[in-house]
Order: structure tokens, then sequence, then C-alpha cells
């Protein structure tokens, strides 16, 4: 087997201090989830993080864009070929109610943004965190909306995925309408205010 350059061992050790984060953040918190436990969790030293990453704050905005990058490639893929309105809400609502089983994703932006605010290091890399999630997403729904005051993608994709990831509903336990039973109705909502006018 040939020996890793500098730089594919750079970006493996990247890659895997992100994939374990998740896992010390839904045991710990945000505040918890300290470099050191996740080096340990990952097998590395805390060298090898700050060979990587500035800081946890650095960190923690790049786990957050590698996932809602994820986002956008999951969601393309589950509607491809799709374009009746009525599958294309079937298999969002389907995949927010999958998505919305892991609340680590909807506390984590929360806890990392009021930590940014309390220590004064909030950027315009925080605020636009997922401004393009939102739009990539919202321009998959747009045929479910072809009448969307000004063609503009970006509140609705942010509709779907704030409810995905911000419902309260995800905690139920199945009291009440799920996370999938909202976007559902929100998304035939906007089918039916701004979908294909008949005759």
């Amino acid at each position: 087997m040939a020996r890793l350059t500098r730089e594919e061992s750079q970006a493996l050790t990247r890659a895997k201090l992100l994939n374990c984060a998740p896992q010390v953040v839904a045991k710990e918190g945000f505040a918890g989830a300290s470099i050191d436990k996740i080096t340990e969790a990952a097998g590395f030293s805390k060298g090898a993080f700050y060979s990587n990453f500035a800081s946890k704050e650095e960190f923690f905005l790049e786990l957050l864009e590698r996932h809602a990058g994820q986002d956008v490639v999951e969601i393309a893929q589950l509607l491809k070929g799709v374009s009746e309105p009525e599958e294309i809400i079937a298999k969002v609502s389907g995949w927010s109610e999958e998505r919305a089983t892991d609340p680590v994703w909807g506390i984590l932006p929360i806890e990392l943004f009021q930590h940014a605010r309390r220590e004064a290091t909030f950027t315009s890399r925080h605020a636009t965190l997922f401004r393009e999630q939102w739009r990539k997403v919202g321009e998959m729904l747009m045929p479910l909306a072809p009448h969307w005051p000004g063609s503009e993608p970006e509140l609705l994709g942010a509709m779907v995925l704030e409810l995905t990831y911000g419902a309260a509903s995800s905690f139920s336990e199945g009291k009440g309408p799920s996370v999938g039973d909202l976007v559902r109705f929100a998304l035939n909502t906007v089918k039916l205010g701004y979908g294909a006018k008949i005759g």
C-alpha cells in the first residue's frame, strides 16, 4: 500500500476529528465537548487538533458547514428525477422526519452562536452559515411554487430546514404533530398558495 502524503494524512485526521464530534456533543453538549474529549474519541493528540484547526469554534463552524452541505446532497439525490409536487412533498417530509431524530444538529448551532455572542467572536461566517444551504434546498423545491414571490428560493429552503432542525416537536415522542407533519403541512400550503394555477 502506497504511503499517504502529508496532505492526505492531514485530510484523514481532519475527517476523523469531524466524524467523532457529533457523538461527543450528543453526550456532553457544546460546552462540555472539549478539545480533549474530541481528540480522545478520535484517537489523536491535542497537537493533531491544533495542526488542523485554530480553535474549537472554528472546528464546530466547519462541522456545521460540512453537515449543511451533506443535507443538500442528500435532498438532491432524494429528488433526482422527481417532478410531481405530491412526491416532492412526501420525500422531503419523510427526510425531515428522519433527520429530526438526531437533536444534535438543531441544538449545536444555537449553543455555538450563543457562545460566539458571549465571547464577542460572532462574525459574518456565523451569520451566513446556513444561507447557501437554504438557497440550494429552496431551488430544489421551486417546482412546488412556480408563483413564489420574487422567485427567491432561500425563504422556502429556510422554512423546511428550520422546521426540521428547530422544531420542538422533535422531542414530542409521538405526542402531537411530528416534524414530518409540520413540513408536509407547510409544503402543501406553499403548493396551494403558489403552485401552478388550473384554468
